[in-house]
């Protein structure tokens, strides 16, 4: 036994993704964090009992986790049977999904989300037009099955006096989530979603003051941050960026400028992380050769870091060895293997993720049928 633990030791001094580390107010045992993934089985936009298995088993005893992104209000929608939080069934639903998690020792986040103009009418109430920044047409897309096509509406500028409702439905948002019993909320400012579409050139043509400028096209990100915070308390919040990323037709002419500006006016918030997306991540989910790093946000950034996007054990390893990031969120490694931390740990191979059951509406098939190392690791 002693042996045993001997081992365990010398694993964890040869790995700084499991290592302690003080998350704010929160002991994390290790650094291997579970990234927000998009699971679709959400049906009619409220999350169902088979999430609570799901979220149970990847949670760990001072695990921080993220939940998948959830929408903030009937406009925040973009796909089938995503998850929302802005009605009281909603919240009542997610209740059972955090106390498992919890149970298990996890810490776990909402992350809070408006699509913006990946939409189309269908997912709008009354089949109105997408609201976004601009309105400017997102061209059709491929789907990750790599078969079906994704159109998208034109969508609806929104006007500079509809922005505030906007931002109040991330605060309010927020405060669901506190009622659910998360944590704290993460704020999906990534991915050429709406918020993105407000920070990025690319999208953003605007000319009022949130167009234009850095400081303009960055303005509606920190307001939300910034009535979150007011809301909820800074030590509750993060936030998701992708400068660098060109999804949905979202990049920006200085990626860098845009990341260095945005982490520069976080810090006056104090809020409890930012969570980037590494430049490698710049369309889809294939990593690519890139000259960039995120190492120029990581130093100007006054709180915890996490970097995401294509990572392993050995490369998050030295992320964490070399202060390039403090935490690492892990997608489809840890969607298919639940007990990812432990696998590092023992130098177990890993399960092959199945990119063809990401976005199925089973309850159960590629989404709590991974197995663990151990036969009964569900109980």
């Amino acid at each position: 036994m002693a042996e045993t633990r001997e081992m365990e030791n010398i694993t964890t001094q040869s790995q700084p993704l499991l290592t302690p580390y003080k998350l704010g107010r929160f002991n994390l045992s290790h650094r291997v964090v579970l990234a927000p993934l998009t699971r679709q089985r959400s049906y009619n936009n409220i999350p169902q009992s088979h999430a609570i298995l799901y979220y149970s088993q990847r949670a760990s005893r001072g695990g921080f986790m993220l939940s998948e992104a959830t929408g903030v209000s009937d406009t925040a929608q973009g796909y089938a049977d995503t998850p929302g939080i802005w009605t009281k069934e909603q919240v009542e639903a997610w209740k059972p999904i955090v106390d498992a998690v919890h149970a298990n020792g996890g810490i776990i986040f909402c992350q809070i989300w408006h699509v913006g103009r990946v939409s189309n009418k269908d997912f709008q109430p009354n089949g109105q037009a997408p609201i976004s920044s601009t309105d400017k047409p997102l061209t059709p897309q491929i789907r990750s099955s790599g078969v079906d096509v994704a159109e998208f509406s034109p969508p609806r500028r929104l006007r500079t006096d509809e922005i505030p409702q906007i931002v109040n439905d991330f605060r309010i948002a927020a405060r669901n989530a506190m009622e659910a019993g998360f944590d704290g909320v993460e704020i999906h400012g990534a991915h050429g979603y709406l918020v993105d579409q407000f920070l990025k050139d690319q999208v953003n043509d605007r000319t009022d003051e949130d167009g234009g400028s850095l400081e303009n096209r960055c303005r509606f990100a920190l307001e939300i941050v910034e009535a979150v915070v007011n809301e909820i308390g800074a030590d509750k919040v993060g936030i998701r960026l992708s400068p660098y990323a060109d999804f949905m037709e979202s990049g920006d002419s200085n990626p860098k400028a845009l990341g260095l500006y945005m982490v520069e006016a976080l810090n006056k918030y104090g809020i409890l992380y930012c969570h980037m997306v590494e430049p490698r991540m710049k369309i889809g989910g294939e990593v690519s050769k890139c000259p960039h790093s995120l190492l120029p946000m990581k130093k100007s950034f006054n709180g915890t870091f996490i970097a995401a996007g294509g990572y392993g054990k050995d490369d998050g390893n030295k992320a964490v060895a070399e202060n390039l990031a403090d935490l690492v969120a892990y997608g489809r490694l840890f969607l298919a293997n639940p007990d990812l931390p432990k696998r590092f740990e023992v130098g177990a191979s890993l399960n092959k993720y199945n990119r063809n059951t990401f976005y199925t509406s089973d309850p159960v098939i590629g989404y709590t049928d991974y197995p663990f190392l151990e036969a009964n690791g569900n109980a």
